[in-house]
């Protein structure tokens, strides 16, 4: 039932409730709104009282809970590292608890290193493009799959379209080595239509290195991405169109003032996810395709990571040091991500 914005001073309303554009109240925590309009509040139960009724429902999420407490969280308890000289070999728990303190010194030695300010750099372009191109272009092709009215052909563009996403990425990282070898398919079709003399060293030059991680990740992500707004498509309420149609709107301004705003809370929910693993950039992928010739624009902080703990002269101090500054950042972007998308747009994650 909806309620005016004049009417909202005169009724005894609770204190934080108000009106939202299309009309409808909205009222805060322990409220709801009956079928006649009045506003009630919901009888209090206690907490014990609560999960003992619902037991079912809590027998549900208890494996995953477990799974996070034990793959998850006590492992954080590792981060300690990042402020002590770690001694490999030495008995649990003296080699976290009981080695020298060293304060900072870690996080200052990364600070300090040239090196890792490239790395830091070649993550944060690389996820800007994968985030840039990987984002909207499943938004796009599940809008182009919604036109689609041959059922036949639809599910044949899904299929091709999702199959990527289930390849392994070893395969894949194999797949593109081979297609840009210097005797690969790229080289010998651009050889046959004459736009190139001789081969392209791709894998050995560093500037093809950023163009050819982004198309294979298109490649392998978009179809799999359409998977959830192809559903989200599902919820939208076909009057909404009939409506916009009698207004005199095309499939276009359909699409604009009626698709769109219907999907915007899985977009957002999504996008605040994805730049909440902004700087984790994937790691198999990059470390299998990637080599010596490429690191000054391939290097991320992921792949910089592998060499710094588990390299020739490992410095677990100084990699969970770092680890602990990309998880931070991480943080940082998905609480002010969704603080943002909240206040702006009234769709967040939590």
């Amino acid at each position: 039932m909806s309620i005016t914005a004049s009417s909202l001073a005169s009724r005894n309303l609770p204190k934080g409730a108000k009106v939202l554009p299309d009309g409808r109240l909205k009222l805060p925590k322990g409220y709801w709104q009956g079928p006649d309009g009045s506003v009630r509040h919901a009888q209090t139960m206690p907490t014990w009282k609560r999960m003992r009724k619902d037991w079912r429902l809590y027998t549900f999420v208890a494996l995953p809970l477990l799974y996070f407490l034990i793959f998850c969280y006590v492992p954080m308890i590792g981060n300690v590292i990042a402020f002590r000289k770690y001694i490999p070999g030495s008995p649990f728990p003296y080699n976290i608890v009981g080695s020298a303190w060293r304060g900072m010194t870690y996080v200052e030695q990364f600070v300090t290193n040239p090196a890792f300010w490239g790395v830091f750099t070649n993550t944060l372009i690389i996820a800007a493009l994968s985030l840039i191109f990987t984002f909207p272009l499943p938004i796009i092709l599940a809008l182009l799959l919604n036109e689609l009215r041959s059922r036949r052909f639809k599910r044949f563009v899904q299929t091709v379209s999702y199959l990527p996403h289930f390849l392994s990425i070893v395969l894949v990282a194999g797949l593109i080595l081979q297609l840009t070898a210097s005797n690969g398919l790229i080289n010998a079709a651009l050889m046959k239509i004459g736009m190139i003399d001789s081969p392209i060293l791709f894998m050995q030059d560093a500037g093809w290195f950023r163009p050819i991680y982004i198309i294979s990740q298109i490649w392998q992500t978009v179809g799999w991405g359409t998977i959830l707004y192809l559903a989200a498509l599902t919820q939208v309420d076909d009057q909404q169109y009939e409506a916009a149609a009698i207004d005199g709107a095309g499939r276009w301004r359909q699409t604009w003032h009626v698709t769109l705003p219907g999907i915007r809370p899985t977009m957002i929910v999504l996008l605040v996810l994805n730049i909440g693993s902004f700087l984790g950039v994937g790691f198999e992928k990059i470390i299998l395709i990637y080599n010596p010739a490429t690191y000054e624009t391939g290097d991320v902080l992921s792949t910089y990571l592998y060499r710094i703990g588990l390299g020739t002269v490992p410095q677990y101090s100084l990699a969970t040091a770092i680890g602990l500054f990309q998880s931070v950042i991480g943080l940082i972007l998905i609480i002010v991500s969704n603080v943002v998308s909240r206040r702006l747009t009234e769709a967040s994650l939590w």
